[in-house]
């Protein structure tokens, strides 16, 4: 090797050695100051009470708060879009869930690709939908409820997050595959729509374990089934169990950050969350609410999301074709 090729090698080095000294040195500065985590929902649902419980926890492990921003709004729109439009430096990220990721694409027209914009930094859990009525109402069983939803189209009302969401999408299959109809009232999130449910607005409810079981548990309201392999209450049955296709009724919690974020800061997050979920104090407070903890790193989250992204266009194709065809 001749002074000219040996002085380009040790160039060469010097230039690799500064790019990661560089990126170990951005990853350290990381985070230097409160994050924020936009929900696009209302207060009070189910993705505010599991928010509530990790970001108490997760300043032991990432030394910075993660302050939560309820940004409810055109089904989920309004704070997704904020997340997407905000700059990518791992300040701002988004608590959301996979209706809202993958299935309003195949609905409406939306001013952004969540699948290119949106990258995954954990699965927090995953979350059954519950079929709940008031305590006092008549309906002791599912099939009661559909009974009359069928001989009396529209009557009943059912409060819910927003349309084509978390809380919309299994009863609607549930009701055309049982031929019956209700009136779709759509509140800004879990929290507005419990809050109907209780005022006696509606006349149904759809909600998940951590809002539903102290409901059910006080005495306030009745559960007639739920999503799920297991069932929640051992006098209630599943979805499954009586005969209803329950996979859609799973609701994924998912935090994610805009696209570009360096990966270095992502790695730092995933570390933390993972730190969160083996947490004492957090395994209790989440059981106390009665939500789970299967935790998914982003990497293996992105591959189950792909999955239901067409699951959910499946979906939508067949819903679409029974709608024309009644018509």
């Amino acid at each position: 090797m001749n002074s000219t090729q040996l002085l380009r090698f040790k160039s060469g080095l010097l230039c690799v050695s500064l790019l990661v000294a560089s990126t170990v040195s951005l990853a350290q500065e990381y985070p230097q100051r409160p994050i924020i985590m936009a929900i696009p929902f209302g207060a009070g649902g189910s993705h505010d009470m599991n928010a509530r419980i990790f970001t108490r926890v997760i300043p032991k492990y990432l030394d910075q708060p993660v302050i939560v921003k309820m940004m409810p709004g055109a089904a989920g729109q309004k704070g997704t879009s904020a997340v997407i439009n905000a700059k990518a430096d791992g300040y701002t990220l988004l608590f959301t869930d996979n209706y809202r990721d993958q299935l309003q694409k195949y609905i409406e027209y939306l001013p952004y690709d969540a699948s290119e914009e949106l990258v995954t930094v954990a699965r927090v859990n995953y979350s059954p939908v519950c079929i709940l009525v008031p305590a006092d109402s008549p309906y002791h069983s599912l099939q009661e409820l559909l009974n009359y939803a069928k001989s009396n189209p529209g009557m009943l009302s059912v409060a819910h997050s927003g349309n084509w969401g978390a809380q919309f999408v299994p009863l609607l299959r549930i009701l055309l595959d049982a031929e019956a109809h209700m009136t779709f009232i759509p509140y800004k999130g879990g929290g507005p729509a419990k809050q109907a449910l209780l005022a006696g607005d509606v006349d149904v409810g759809i909600a998940f374990p951590s809002v539903a079981l102290p409901l059910v548990e006080a005495g306030i309201m009745r559960m007639l089934a739920s999503a799920g392999d297991e069932r929640l209450l051992a006098n209630v049955p599943t979805l499954s169990e009586l005969g209803f296709d329950d996979d859609l009724g799973l609701m994924q919690r998912v935090i994610m950050a805009p696209r570009n974020t360096p990966i270095e800061y992502i790695e730092i997050l995933r570390s933390a969350f993972r730190k969160v979920n083996a947490d004492e104090e957090y395994q209790r407070l989440m059981e106390q609410i009665g939500a789970n903890t299967e935790y998914l790193d982003g990497e293996e989250y992105e591959q189950l999301r792909q999955l239901q992204s067409q699951r959910f266009e499946i979906l939508v194709n067949n819903m679409s074709a029974e709608n024309n065809s009644e018509e």
